[in-house]
């Protein structure tokens, strides 16, 4: 077998007759299959025992590998039965890119009986099997002129994704508990706008019906396969899971797939990290980032030793990854320590407020629900505001003066982050300064996308984060906006007959949500306000 990578086969010969005998005479002797990859150039560049699926290279170990590029390899095996490749073998060639599979049958007296050939193609099936020919016939044809018209036909035949601004294109993948073909769940709904809001493009969506995701892939081995040649075909460079994936599941993962992965919490913080404005959110953010990122550090690392001075510490020395992993660790314990000082900082700024006597509201609410444009509505503020998820990261205080009873009344409203279905512990340990905002409040202004299909979700989210935090105000008013864009309000209003229906936007309703803050700030009867028990926080 070693000696096989000594032979060379001329560049525009598939096989040559003296190179397919060698092969099946060492298969005979080894007594097993063979695979044999060779460049164009005619070197051969692996020898493996083993089918074709079983002896795949993976995607990020071949010399050429991209959208509508063929590896640059070919793969030629040795079978002892007169069959034509499996699924499984066109697959791994598949999922490879190569070149050519020649699959040559070796009879027991160590002849070559016949000789199939399948290529890559675009179109409904992404391979072609060419009927079984000899081995003289196939070693006659010439590859150059063979390659070059395949790689003429990939690229015209292909969709044009290169753009002028260089983008993500993504494919979304999880698992759903609904059959395949229904309604996508809300999960994966969400994280396409996630995905658009960071700035990638959604080229296609892949789940899969599973009690329980894979432990080490998530999706089982048919529909990472698929996965990985929609990829190819549809040239995705990044693949966005619907969940937190472990540091051990993406490496599976990039192995399996060739191209980047990524979960719903990369992509929130990428987010964040582009909506940050003030000093304090790009602190805040850096820290979620951090914290993420240092147990995907992918290498050996831990178990390497660093350069000392004493008895014991000294070794082969420090690695490139121990000294990332060593950077990072002090600059998490930095920002933790400024989001300390960040944190008592705003919290002097909370007790001036009590001492003033001036109480505070909350607005609290799903990302996008606008609760920055009802702020503005309310106070005329100029707080930025945009249809898009995170707009807000960093708590905005304005002073709200309402006429009520012949009296003048001063409270302040407190515009927060958005909240989000299953938000990172990261983010909500690095926002812990943010979120304390809320848990200081007298009252919670709850506003709800009333034009979003899954509006109870949202609340049901929301008050499932609010649990979570150390103190929580005593009770929350809930408000549904946007009701300009809403057909049918009248269920919406018999179900929730305690709530409060406003558009910001238009400005309706704000009088009358005025006078219900004044009248539960101060005290008054008449005013109905959700009390936090645990029957209603997860209602």
């Amino acid at each position: 077998m070693q000696r096989l990578y000594r032979s060379r086969i001329p560049q525009d010969c598939f096989v040559t007759p003296e190179f397919a005998q060698r092969l099946a005479a060492v298969s005979q002797l080894a007594e097993e299959p063979l695979c044999v990859f060779v460049d164009r150039g005619g070197r051969v560049e692996r020898v493996a025992v083993g089918t074709p699926h079983q002896a795949k290279i993976p995607p990020l170990q071949l010399p050429r590998f991209g959208y509508g590029r063929l590896s640059g390899l070919r793969c030629i095996a040795t079978q002892k039965l007169r069959l034509p490749p499996t699924e499984a073998d066109t697959t791994a060639m598949a999922l490879q890119s190569l070149d050519a599979l020649i699959l040559l049958t070796v009879l027991p007296q160590g002849r070559i009986d016949r000789v199939y050939v399948s290529h890559l193609q675009v179109g409904e099936s992404p391979w072609v099997l060419l009927p079984p020919r000899s081995l003289d016939a196939v070693s006659q044809q010439d590859f150059a002129s063979f390659i070059a018209d395949l790689e003429r036909d990939r690229q015209g035949t292909l969709p044009q994704v290169v753009s002028v601004r260089e983008e993500d294109r993504v494919f979304l993948a999880g698992v759903v508990p609904r059959p395949l073909g229904e309604t996508l769940s809300f999960g994966l709904t969400e994280l396409q706008l996630l995905v658009e809001s960071s700035g990638g493009r959604v080229l296609d969506v892949f789940w899969q019906k599973r009690d329980r995701p894979h432990p080490q892939t998530v999706l089982g081995e048919g529909k990472i396969q698929e996965l990985a040649i929609a990829a190819q075909t549809q040239g995705a460079n990044l693949v966005v899971f619907d969940r937190e994936l472990s540091p051990g599941q993406i490496r599976n993962l990039e192995k399996l797939l060739g191209v980047r992965v990524s979960d719903r919490t990369e992509v929130i913080l990428d987010i964040f990290a582009q909506r940050a404005r003030s000093a304090a959110g790009k602190l805040q953010v850096e820290l979620a980032q951090l914290e993420y990122r240092l147990p995907r550090l992918v290498g050996r690392g831990q178990e390497l030793s660093r350069l000392g001075g004493g008895i014991g510490t000294r070794g082969p020395g420090e690695t490139k990854l121990e000294t990332d992993r060593r950077l990072i660790q002090r600059r998490i314990t930095h920002l933790q320590q400024q989001v300390t000082a960040l944190q008592q900082q705003r919290a002097r700024m909370r007790q001036q407020r009590l001492d003033r006597e001036m109480p505070t509201v909350a607005i609290v609410g799903y990302t996008n629900a606008g609760k920055s444009t009802l702020l503005n509505a309310l106070t005329k503020a100029d707080v930025y505001a945009a249809d898009q998820l995170f707009a807000t990261l960093d708590p905005t205080t304005r002073r709200l003066t309402v006429l009520h009873n012949q009296e003048t009344l001063t409270f302040l409203l407190t515009d927060t982050v958005g909240f989000i279905h299953e938000l990172p512990p990261s983010l909500v340990d690095a926002f812990r300064a943010t979120l304390e905002e809320v848990g200081e409040a007298d009252l919670l202004l709850h506003v709800v996308d009333a034009a979003h299909g899954a509006w109870h979700q949202h609340i049901r989210s929301v008050r499932q984060i609010l649990a979570s935090l150390p103190t929580v105000p005593p009770a929350e008013l809930l408000v549904f906006n946007k009701i300009d864009q809403v057909e049918h309000l009248l269920p919406l209003q018999q179900q929730f007959a305690e709530a409060f229906f406003v558009s910001a936007r238009d400005r309706h309703g704000l009088n009358s949500l005025q006078q219900a803050l004044v009248r539960r700030l101060w005290g008054e009867p008449g005013i109905p306000a959700t009390r936090y028990t645990d029957s209603t926080l997860l209602s």
